[in-house]
This record gives C-alpha cells, sequence and structure tokens, in this order.
C-alpha cells in the first residue's frame, strides 16, 4: 500500500484541486491501494500534525472548483529553520510526522518559496514529488505553471471591460496586473487585451518615454490610452538605486502601490485624466479555464506515475510542450524572469506596444 501525504503551500491559485485530483486517480487507477492523508493550511499542518485521511469522494467534482480542499497558507523559507513561538523546531516536526503516518512520500503543490522548503525536505532525508503552481510563471525549470492562463484570462477580461469606459471617457487608464517581481501575468493579458503601453519589472521604465507614447497616440488621434502595469514594475531611477537606497524610499513610500506613482505623474505631464484599476486577487480566484484543468490533470497524473516508480526529489515540469522531471535542486532558490530581449517582447515592440524604455 502507498501512504501518501499532500498539502497546497503559498498563494492559493486555480486548478490546485484539478492537480491533486489527478495525483489521486492515477494513483487509484493503478490498482495498487493508496491512502492520502491531507496536510491542511500547507506546511503549517505538517508541521503540527494537523491532516485528515482523504477518500475518493473528497476528489469528486473538485475539476473545476478553484482554491484548495486542503486550504493553504505561507510559512516563509526562511523561518523554517527557526523554532516557532513555543520552542518547537519545525523542520524536525514536519520529519517526525512524516515518519509517525510511515508515509511513502510527501506531494507538495506551490511556487517558489513552498518548493524550497520541499528541497530543504529532501535534504533531510524525505521522498518528495512536487507540482508547480503560481499565477506568475516564475518557477525556474518549467515553461509554464498551473494557474498561469486562468489568471491571464482574468486580467484579459479586466482590460476588455476597461476599453469601453476609456473609450467613451477618452481617459488615460492604468490596469494593475498581479505578478510579484516578474512580468509574465502582465506581458500576456496586457498583450491579449491590446494594452498600448505594458510596464514590467524586468524592463525598468522611463515615465518620459511613457507620456511620449501616450502623446504620440494623441496626435494619431487615439482618444485614449490603456496600460498595463505590472505590480513590480520599477523606473529606472529605482532600479538604479542600491537594495539599501531603494529599501528606504518604499519605507517613506506614499502611494498604495506604483500604479498610482505613475497615475500622478502622467496626469502632471499630459493634463490628461488618468484612472487606476486594480483587479488584485480576483486574478487568483473563480474556477479554473479549461487550458489549467487540462494541464494540472496532465501533471497531477505524471505525479501518480513518478510515486509509482519510486522516482522522487523532482518536480513535475514543462518544457517544449512535454511533461519532464525537474530535480528539485535545480528548482529552488531559482527566479524564472522575462527576458527584456525576448521573442515576445521583439514581437510586442513591432506590433507598437511601447514598454517605456
Amino acid at each position: 500500500m502507498k501512504r501518501i501525504g499532500m498539502l497546497t503551500s503559498g498563494g492559493d491559485c486555480q486548478a490546485l484541486n484539478a492537480a491533486m485530483r489527478g495525483v489521486v486517480k492515477s494513483l487509484s487507477y493503478s490498482g495498487e491501494p493508496v491512502e492520502i492523508y491531507g496536510f491542511l493550511e500547507g506546511y503549517k499542518g505538517l508541521i503540527y500534525g494537523n491532516f485528515r485521511m482523504l477518500t475518493g469522494a473528497d476528489f469528486s467534482g473538485i475539476l473545476t472548483k478553484g482554491g484548495t480542499i486542503l486550504g493553504s497558507s505561507r510559512t516563509p523559507f526562511k523561518l523554517m529553520r527557526e523554532p516557532d513561538e513555543n520552542g518547537l523546531d519545525k523542520v524536525e516536526a514536519m520529519k517526525q510526522n512524516y515518519y509517525k503516518l510511515r508515509l511513502d512520500c510527501l506531494v507538495i503543490l506551490g511556487g517558489n518559496g513552498t518548493h524550497k522548503t520541499a528541497n530543504m525536505l529532501r535534504e533531510e532525508g524525505l521522498n518528495v514529488v512536487t507540482l508547480p503552481k503560481t499565477i506568475d510563471n516564475d518557477l525556474w525549470g518549467t515553461d509554464m505553471t498551473f494557474g498561469f492562463q486562468s489568471a491571464v484570462n482574468i486580467a484579459t477580461d479586466c482590460i476588455d471591460c476597461i476599453h469601453t469606459t476609456a473609450a467613451s471617457h477618452g481617459r488615460v487608464f492604468i490596469v494593475e496586473v498581479m505578478g510579484h517581481k516578474v512580468g509574465y501575468l502582465t506581458l500576456n493579458a496586457g498583450m491579449a487585451g491590446g494594452a498600448d503601453i505594458i510596464l514590467i519589472p524586468e524592463i525598468p521604465y522611463d515615465i518620459k518615454k511613457v507620456v511620449e507614447a501616450i502623446n504620440k497616440r494623441s496626435e494619431r488621434g487615439s482618444k485614449f490610452t490603456i496600460l498595463a502595469v505590472a505590480e513590480g514594475a520599477i523606473s529606472k531611477e529605482d532600479a538604479a538605486l542600491s537594495k539599501k537606497e531603494y529599501k528606504k524610499k518604499m519605507a517613506d513610500y506614499k502611494y498604495p502601490s506604483v500604479s498610482y506613482e505613475i497615475a500622478e505623474k502622467i496626469q502632471k505631464k499630459t493634463g490628461l485624466d488618468v484612472r487606476v484599476t486594480v483587479p488584485g486577487h480576483t486574478q487568483r480566484g473563480g474556477s479554473p479555464c479549461p487550458y489549467d484543468r487540462v494541464f494540472a490533470s496532465r501533471l497531477g497524473a505524471q505525479a501518480g506515475r513518478m510515486i509509482l516508480n519510486g522516482e522522487y526529489g523532482f518536480m513535475v515540469g514543462y518544457r517544449n510542450r512535454e511533461i519532464v522531471k525537474v530535480p528539485l535542486e535545480d528548482v529552488a532558490g531559482k527566479l524564472k524572469m522575462v527576458e527584456p530581449d525576448s521573442d515576445i517582447i521583439q514581437e510586442a515592440k513591432l506590433l507598437g506596444i511601447s514598454f517605456g524604455d
């Protein structure tokens, strides 16, 4: 009998349930008896032994359900080696709960921070298989993460809706898109939604170039401009600061986010009416799109196969349109960024999209 522990860690997103369902169905249909222990609220559940036995009924009807049936939480990797408020050794506690339940392996679904801890558990001798979850699509070793396409769809819908009101009132609209420190989500949603200007962290912007792009549209007779701005977008001036200097600046930051700073500067330099829209966590919510349902199911099925074959210490990734095994040590601690000279950036520029550079 296979005894499998499963947890979802970090921010939630669409298709977590679909991925877990894929793992369990592939194991169930193998014919080998299996027991599934679901740890609640991510690594917290593994640390404090908070789990429940899961049956086939728990995975029925969840393919289309967003969020995670196990709950999730953020447990920063940098704090994992530090005792909790009661002096508990978190790493040792996770190991003890793993051995106490006589688990054959842990299936861990999460993003960058989650994979750092997963790799640490591998180094501690636990059998681990991971699945790449994040709307940011910033995990090293995989071309795609589940949740990303669903978030692109939602952000694109937001930009689509903004088009009509922007055109009606002749305004400049900024749509702030999630994505943490990378620009994949903003880039794809911006292109899909027909944004005129896209600002991403990997290409520091010059506000003069942004204003120039807006003025050129006005000169051509366009009465409105739409900007897709990543939450991590940064100006060339700020990008030139040291980490210490930038941290000091942000400590006294007066804006809710970078989009509001950009909006104020555009308004002052152009005199145009500027509005900011922040779809926020709607981008992580709702049902997974069909692509993510299929993609997450495929990853989950492959994870099940790897467990049956005793192939541990890997993330199930996706490269060149093929499902692959990626060693956890190659994934942990690395961030996949948008390459400023990549084909998609060059093609976006050919379409007339400005990146403020």
